[in-house]
């Protein structure tokens, strides 16, 4: 079957072509001058295509006349200038095959509303919906564009584990990975389990982030990038948290937390820009019939500076901001969204970069700054969510490192292949981590993280 997508079917200039289409049927209706109007979509595009079925097809009454939404058919014809008004071709079907039917009874995806709760019960069917097609190739969209960009900057791509025996952010919640048996694993004489005979001969977990692995990458090859699942075992069960997501981790070495930021501002813009340009359509639905406004939000990003201001100074603005906070802010504090959203949609007006941070509440790894307690650490905020990346000049100087980690309870001996990147040629380097699902969240205007995702895995729900 050598099948035309639909949505090269609608862009096309040409009339009076024999193709084929092929797609899945979403209505069919009858007319009383002897034909059926079946609409198909194919996935390709939010748009379906009009097929104009006559009662002459051999198989019309007993194929035509049974289709229902969600069966399957292959239709052969010639694309004509559509004579209804709503689309501006249509396909006049010289044979139109059924390759699987649909029982009206039992398809869950009828012409009614189905709210999307009741969708993520359905993961195997919802790609067919209108919102979640468009999520998807807003999603595909992004994930090229995110390739494209670092490409085009010489990064190189790295592939970092995905089991792993270190804990990137040094909070604990890992996932295990193991071979033992729960209900009797080996002990030694002390009682606790015996990770000398697990499959990796010590105890493991699924990453929480490449970043350690993708700076060793980056102190040999200068500028790289992961763009993998990383996994975190919070019990989260918030509309902005999942168990399982995809992170995008650019490192740079010869770079300082300036660097940082105007790669992140760089990265955002050309990402907003380009799902602009190619995903116009499913943006004007998500502008209609889930987000009012997504699509002129986005449209003043891909253009707005960004702002630049230091925690000190940002803390300093909430506290003499004369609103009341449901947290009240105070220097120390790991902000809230609260905080986050009032400094990017009241005073800033548009994104902004919060930078160095107080030491206490950042990752061991961070560059500690010159006045002895904050780091170089950064966040990008943007209006109506709060913080979409985090990132930060990692600490080169090994003693300095050192005794960071074993302030944040790390033994060193655990990081002998980190620390050695240190020992061995130590340059400034600096990276951020952006997790994919926000981003799409955020172009899409869907509520609920757990819908911008083809599976989504969080607490009980796997």
């Amino acid at each position: 079957m050598k099948r035309t997508r639909i949505k090269e079917l609608l862009e096309t200039e040409r009339r009076g072509i024999h193709v084929t289409a092929a797609g899945w049927v979403r209505t069919r209706r009858d007319s009383k001058g002897g034909f059926s109007f079946v609409e198909i979509n194919d996935g390709s595009c939010l748009a379906n295509l009009q097929v104009i079925a006559p009662a002459s097809l051999a198989n019309y009454a007993d194929a035509v006349l049974k289709l229902h939404p969600g069966a399957s058919v292959v239709a052969e014809g010639v694309l004509e200038a559509s004579e209804g008004g709503g689309q501006a071709v249509e396909l006049k079907a010289d044979t139109l095959q059924v390759l699987g039917f649909s029982e009206p009874v039992d398809y869950p995806l009828g012409k009614q509303k189905i709210n999307f709760e009741r969708l993520r019960e359905l993961p195997h069917l919802r790609a067919r919906t209108n919102s979640f097609g468009a999520v998807a190739r807003v999603r595909h969209l992004l994930a090229h564009e995110v390739h494209r960009f670092f490409h085009d900057r010489g990064f190189l791509y790295v592939h970092t584990p995905i089991i792993t025996a270190s804990d990137c952010e040094g909070a604990g919640a890992m996932f295990q990975v193991t071979t033992l048996d729960p209900h009797a694993p080996p002990r030694r004489p002390d009682g606790t389990v015996d990770y000398d005979r697990d499959f990796f001969g010590r105890r493991a977990s699924l990453t929480v982030s490449g970043q350690l692995e993708g700076e060793t990458y980056a102190c040999a090859m200068g500028d790289i990038y992961t763009f993998g699942p990383t996994f975190r075992a919070e019990n989260s069960n918030t509309r902005r948290h999942l168990s399982e997501f995809w992170m995008i981790e650019p490192e740079m070495a010869f770079a300082d937390l300036e660097a940082d930021a105007e790669l992140a501002e760089a990265f955002l813009r050309h990402l907003f820009r380009a799902v602009l340009k190619h995903c116009g359509a499913d943006l004007r639905f998500f502008d209609q019939r889930v987000l009012p406004g997504v699509l002129a939000r986005l449209e003043r990003l891909a253009e707005a500076p960004f702002g630049r201001v230091s925690y000190t100074e940002a803390i300093r603005l909430l506290e003499t901001s004369g609103k009341s906070f449901e947290f009240a802010p105070f220097w120390g504090m790991d902000m809230q969204s609260e905080h986050e959203r009032y400094l990017a949609e009241e005073v800033f007006k548009g994104p902004v970069v919060v930078t160095d941070y107080p030491e206490a509440i950042k990752a061991f790894y961070m560059r500690r700054n010159d006045d002895g307690r904050t780091v170089a650490a950064m966040d990008v905020l943007l209006p109506e969510v709060g913080e979409i990346i985090g990132g930060s000049q990692r600490e080169e100087r090994l003693e300095v490192l050192s005794a960071s980690m074993r302030k944040s309870g790390l033994n060193p001996d655990d990081y002998g292949p980190y620390l050695d990147l240190r020992r061995y040629g130590s340059v400034p380097h600096a990276g951020f981590g952006l997790g994919f699902e926000r981003l799409v969240q955020f172009c899409t205007g869907m509520h609920n993280i757990r819908d911008v995702i083809p599976y989504p895995r969080a607490p009980r729900l796997c």
